[in-house]
């Protein structure tokens, strides 16, 4: 299986090594490392690994929390093939999925952020779903008030979120991710980046109608 490790580390010399050489010690095969920050003489870093399916994660764990100052802030599968460019490619989708192009950002939004679903729903009250990734629930958690950006957040459940504002559509987009640890802000500003191409599509308009429409014919008499 493809999984993704996040990992706070010492800032300084040789503690990528004892990482790697710990990983590899344990049995993963690293395929890809992206720092996510540095600061105050620390960095976190994103790992993608292969891991046996067979084998328990706590084994990772129990490797990477032997060295010292090291803290695993996170761990969780991921369908995200790592050296790729997934956004360019969903984007040039996008850009030819005519009425689709919603159904196409929202089902693409898992993959390209690890996460487990994705839905959008209408920002008047009560809020209605127009189209949701297939493993997202009946019932969607959508805030009480649609942010004015996209921004992260934690419910009581543990389940982890980033929530969008689709001001043209009259949407909100909801993404979730039930293990692992919460939304990185490097995460965040990736997604604002991929909303503010889409919403520059010409078809999104008649995506959302579409959506509507058939949000319309789901409604009782």
């Amino acid at each position: 299986m493809l999984l993704r490790l996040r990992i706070a580390v010492p800032d300084r010399p040789g503690s990528l090594g004892q990482v790697t050489s710990a990983l590899g010690a344990a049995g993963a095969d690293i395929t890809q490392v992206v720092v996510l920050e540095r600061g105050d003489g620390r960095a976190v870093d994103d790992f993608t690994v292969y891991w046996p399916d067979a084998a328990p994660r706590e084994y990772l764990i129990s490797a990477l929390e032997a060295i010292d100052d090291i803290k695993v802030e996170g761990i969780w599968s991921t369908r995200e093939a790592p050296g790729t460019y997934p956004e360019l490619e969903i984007l040039k989708f996008l850009t030819t999925a005519g009425e689709r192009a919603l159904a196409t950002l929202i089902d693409s939004m898992p993959v390209l952020f690890s996460a487990d679903w994705a839905a959008a729903g209408t920002d008047r009250i009560p809020r209605e779903t127009v189209y949701s990734s297939w493993r997202a629930p009946e019932n969607i958690p959508y805030p009480a008030e649609t942010p004015a950006r996209p921004t992260a957040s934690t419910l009581e459940s543990g389940l982890h979120l980033i929530t969008a504002p689709l001001p043209p559509l009259a949407l909100s987009l909801v993404l979730a991710r039930a293990e692992g640890p919460d939304f990185h802000r490097i995460e965040v500003h990736r997604l604002t980046r991929i909303l503010e191409i889409f919403l520059m599509l010409p078809a999104i308009e008649r995506g959302a109608d579409r959506a509507f429409r058939n949000l319309a014919t789901r409604a009782p008499d």
